[in-house]
């Protein structure tokens, strides 16, 4: 049973555990569920307490839920998913996961875009330029809230070194909705966003980096890497596009010079 009404307690650690983590507009308790949303993020959040001292959250982002890879508890009430957690200290430690996601999916930055490039011209080049800056400086924030302001194949979190890097390019895009898209971007570091760019690296449906037979030994040895990067459905399909159209293809060797894994550093 959920705890009907909050008590000052319960109302105000659930209180601290929204405003703490981006969800700063209240909306009232029903049913024992405080309800929350964000100015920055999309969707709402609710928090409760259970009379087995649980901690509840429920979500209405489906985005989001995705993104988790958490099964939902089987628990009424709001939302379209809702999660248990033993200890105060679990659900702090997911909701800033939370925030990041919802800030950035689905098309949070397309509606970021828009709303900055409504009024502006683009009848000249020029203008059009300007529109096009707005939009890759949204889609890096928005990368940078995704990917938790780190490479994911390297650990670098020196933002000066992070590179939005477009995995279908903004020029071959549908439209706006693409690529303002995250799933349709790497937050890579300098040197790999390089690569990748230029098609001479790519990566496989498993985060694998794949490299092109035109970039030569020092090149790849200096290409380290920690881990493949966390890819889902969507980046693979733009992935497919990047391997087709951009990766300059022909008899490649997956790995690395000297690791067996494709690893080094």
């Amino acid at each position: 049973m959920i705890e009907t009404p909050q008590s000052f307690i319960v109302r105000q650690e659930c209180d601290k555990v929204a405003f703490q983590n981006g969800f700063r507009r209240p909306h009232g308790e029903t049913d024992g569920w405080r309800h929350y949303s964000s100015t920055t993020a999309q969707g709402s959040i609710w928090l409760a307490r259970d009379a087995a001292a649980r901690w509840l959250l429920a979500l209405d982002h489906g985005g989001v839920m995705e993104e988790l890879h958490d099964a939902a508890d089987a628990i009424e009430g709001p939302g379209l998913a809702r999660y248990a957690f033993a200890s105060l200290g679990e659900l702090y430690a997911l909701m800033p996961r939370v925030y990041q996601l919802a800030a950035s999916l689905p098309d949070a930055p397309l509606a970021q875009f828009q709303a900055k490039v409504k009024d502006l011209p683009t009848s000249t080049e020029a203008e059009r330029l300007v529109v096009q800056r707005i939009g890759q400086d949204v889609f890096r924030s928005g990368l940078l809230e995704y990917w938790q302001g780190r490479c994911p194949l390297t650990g670098i979190t020196d933002a000066p070194l992070l590179r939005a890097s477009h995995i279908i390019p903004w020029k071959d895009c549908t439209g706006d909705a693409e690529r303002l898209d995250v799933h349709n971007g790497l937050l890579l570091s300098a040197l790999w966003d390089a690569a990748f760019d230029r098609g001479l690296v790519t990566f496989d449906d498993a985060g694998q980096p794949l490299f092109s037979p035109i970039l030569g030994k020092i090149a790849r040895s200096e290409l380290r890497w920690e881990q493949p990067i966390g890819l889902t459905e969507k980046h693979r399909t733009c992935l497919a596009w990047h391997r087709l159209h951009l990766f300059k293809v022909g008899k490649y060797d997956k790995n690395l010079e000297g690791g067996a894994d494709g690893r080094r550093g």
